[in-house]
């Protein structure tokens, strides 16, 4: 996957590179790509979840434990070259946490070449991350080619994704594309605790975590992780905090353990963007509903049991009845091999003049 994403980086350089007739001059050719781009960084916090106070009792004995959640931060860089749609307001600054539905657009405002780069290092809720989200977008009047790489840990998902597809154009407003997609990603059809599950359905997660070097004293009511250190001294915490770290590092150590996956899919799709200065609708869509049969043991056509259906979209609305008040709608939602990942926003706005 590491080699797709460098490929991904060089890719420009030869794409738009001059013909046989005109000399080929490297400086000319990446101010060329990055003229407009905008280049930014940024680092954001806040406060997370309060302490939480658990309590038990051993004995006769009140024990209290504390779970803390330390407050949330994010560092943040990128680099983007993505035309403004007219209903996005123009900022003085690129912060990085802004949050653009438009970029998940399939479609730009222009034709031609653009692209995102952008990595995250976040700690949310406790539980830290690093995502990323890069693609290189290149769009002409019958035809439309994207690779992207996504990374959300929140989301639990991981792919990169690359499309080919025609497009047909109705009007100036709305186009279709109909294409390929090939697809790589972690195998999903893999659940490294089905192993675990007993035969009334329960997950054996004790006998798991002594499996994964922890330790439990039950004289002295106290837990203690393959490193020696004790992470818990009631079992509401032990059952409430540590027991799910622990699945979460085992599931993903295992399924580290197994390589990527190819998946090929027929891709269809439309985009349809409108925009008046007291109204603008912009919205796209994208289904896969045919997939190439993989052979892979743990292919998620093997774990579903046949074919079945991925899909994402998205919807800009706003609209301003008179110069006070306006209302508004923005979202988009994902479903990949069964892992939805979504977000929105609507409301209302008046203003006192």
């Amino acid at each position: 996957m590491k080699k797709l994403l460098v490929s991904l980086l060089v890719l420009p350089l030869f794409m738009f590179s001059q013909t046989e007739k005109d000399k080929f001059n490297l400086k000319t050719e990446v101010k060329k790509a990055f003229k407009f781009s905008t280049f930014y960084g940024g680092i954001n916090g806040g406060t997370s979840l309060s302490d939480n106070n658990i309590y038990s009792i051993t004995t006769g004995t009140l024990n209290q434990g504390i779970v803390e959640t330390p407050f949330d931060y994010s560092i943040i860089f990128g680099v983007r070259k993505i035309a403004r749609f007219g209903y996005l307001p123009k900022e003085s600054f690129k912060k990085g946490n802004e949050n653009s539905f438009s970029d998940a657009a399939t479609m730009g405002k222009v034709t031609g070449f653009e692209f995102l780069f952008e990595a995250e290092y976040k700690r949310q809720q406790g539980l830290t991350f690093f995502d990323q989200h890069h693609f290189l977008r290149y769009v002409a009047d019958k035809w439309m080619t994207k690779f992207e790489y996504l990374k959300d840990g929140f989301a639990d998902i991981e792919y990169v994704e690359a499309s080919q597809r025609y497009r047909h154009k109705i009007n100036r407003k709305l186009s279709f594309t109909v294409g390929t997609a090939q697809r790589i990603s972690e195998p999903y059809g893999f659940n490294p605790l089905n192993d675990w599950v007993l035969e009334n359905g329960n997950l054996h997660y004790t006998y798991l975590a002594l499996q994964e070097g922890y330790e439990i004293d039950p004289l002295n009511g106290i837990y203690i992780d393959p490193n020696g250190n004790i992470v818990a001294n009631s079992n509401e915490v032990w059952e409430e905090v540590i027991i799910p770290q622990m699945l979460d590092e085992y599931v993903i150590s295992e399924k580290d353990k197994l390589p990527n996956v190819w998946n090929h899919s027929l891709i269809v799709g439309f985009d349809y963007y409108s925009y008046k200065k007291d109204y603008w609708l912009h919205a796209w869509g994208n289904v896969l509903p045919l997939h190439w049969l993989s052979d892979n043991e743990y292919s998620y056509n093997t774990f579903n049991g046949g074919n079945w259906v991925d899909y994402s979209g998205g919807l800009i609305f706003g609209y301003w009845f008179n110069k006070n008040l306006g209302v508004f709608i923005e979202g988009k939602y994902n479903k990949y091999w069964n892992r939805e990942w979504h977000s929105f926003s609507f409301g209302a706005n008046y203003k006192i003049f």
